[in-house]
């Protein structure tokens, strides 16, 4: 076989569907987010960036960048080992015990990403509890797929948000599998739509039919509840959910991902998750910074009034000017395109002419159809960047022939006067 020119042709075949995914070189500067450097080959210019995960700023905060030079000076760059292996360090247990007070559990474990915990965690879980079922949302993460995939376990993928599919599918499984061991797992705000799951009618189902509930809340935490423990917190659920997963790469700016739970099952994914075990710890200084991050969180409730603030405006411009999005009650703002070649024309000319920088979403990370921007507004997006931003939009839907719509939002007015519109908090 020649391997080289079937790699070829798979990747011309991607291309061909306009599925091919392009990187574009960013040069951040510390204190300009969400401004940056574009560098092509010809030229470097400023752009404004709308598709991070940094939604507050965070990876630019004075405590946190002082807090990871420190531990750099007092512990070096590298962590020099797993967690098992010399890799555990004091910042690492602080960090755990932080995150543990943050959602209201006895313990929380780090993982080198949110991807990794979802993956490690769930494939854990589902090899070593015998006959266990696992419950999984239609729209979980790639991770949470992955993870239930390598665990072997018995799999059960209900309706997104569906309560009555997942109930007969629990009901099925109880009656005809008395001694089944049950996980639900699910997220809080879906990453692509910006939808809330049912969080507490869930809960109600797991505990009718015996089942673990596993939560996934990178999405909202930081960003939701009174201390910033996510959407469970804020409809005051902690209590209510066995097992939380996190990341520390969205709204706490840096990288990272945990589970928060009780001693025990902490205790026992420490002790069996391969992705946890065999692997080299988080760096002390990334460490470090991200214990800054959710401390200053905890004690800034204004900012995540704030953030909802620029969210709230930035989906009334859009409203009145027909540009096509999903209005949903968090602050992710899908922008729907539906094809996959229009979707990479537009964040072009939006890039070219507009120096705009947004992210195409194709397939797979959405279905065939409903391929989108994911705009996601931050704390240090102003409102002369809301404006610019849907100025643009407006004329890359012209130019494109793109179609718009007509929201609930039924009154017309200069665009210009957005600014002017009472804050929605």
């Amino acid at each position: 076989m020649n391997y080289e020119a079937y790699f070829k042709k798979e990747l011309s075949n991607l291309k061909d569907r306009g599925k091919y995914r392009t990187f574009i070189p960013l040069k951040r500067q510390s204190g300009k987010y969400p401004k940056a450097s574009f560098q092509s080959e010809k030229s470097e210019k400023e752009i404004t960036i709308w598709c991070s995960n940094d939604y507050l700023g965070m990876g630019q905060n004075t405590c946190v960048k002082k807090a990871m030079i420190e531990a750099i000076e007092q512990a070096g760059a590298g962590s020099g080992g797993t967690r098992n292996i010399s890799g555990t360090t004091v910042y690492h247990v602080k960090l755990e015990k932080e995150l543990a007070t943050l959602h209201q559990k006895e313990a929380a474990l780090l993982f080198t990403s949110g991807y990794v915990a979802n993956e490690g965690v769930l494939a854990t879980l589902g090899e070593k509890l015998p006959n266990c079922h696992i419950f999984s949302d239609e729209n979980n993460h790639a991770s949470m797929i992955q993870g239930i995939r390598h665990s072997m376990a018995h799999k059960h993928i209900f309706k997104h948000n569906d309560l009555v599919d997942l109930e007969e599918k629990l009901a099925f499984i109880t009656r005809n599998h008395p001694d089944a061991k049950k996980i639900i797992a699910f997220e809080s705000v879906y990453s692509m739509d910006g939808d809330i799951a049912p969080i507490v009618e869930i809960c109600k189902l797991a505990k009718k039919y015996n089942a673990l509930t596993y939560l996934d809340e990178v999405h909202g935490v930081g960003l939701y509840g009174e201390k910033g423990g996510g959407i469970a917190e804020q409809e005051g659920l902690l209590d209510y959910i066995d097992i939380i997963q996190g990341t520390l790469g969205k709204a706490f700016g840096l990288m990272g991902g945990y589970v928060t739970a009780s001693f025990v099952i902490i205790d026992f994914i420490r002790s069996f998750s391969s992705s946890f075990i065999f692997t080299t710890s988080l760096p002390p200084a990334l460490v470090a910074g991200a214990l800054a991050s959710i401390k200053f969180i905890k004690n800034s409730p204004n900012i995540r009034v704030l953030h909802q603030n620029r969210v709230q405006r930035l989906k009334r411009a859009l409203s009145l000017t027909g540009i096509p999005f999903l209005d949903n009650p968090s602050h992710i703002v899908p922008i729907i395109i539906g094809e996959a070649h229009l979707c990479k024309q537009a964040a072009d000319r939006l890039l070219q002419k507009h120096n705009i920088y947004v992210q195409p979403i194709n397939y797979p990370t959405v279905p065939v159809g409903t391929e989108r921007f994911r705009l996601t507004p931050s704390v240090v997006h102003t409102d002369k960047m809301i404006l610019d931003l849907v100025s643009a939009l407006r004329e890359v839907w012209k130019t494109l022939e793109l179609p718009t719509v007509k929201h609930r939002t039924k009154i017309s007015v200069p665009l210009r006067q957005v600014r002017d519109m009472p804050l929605v908090v």
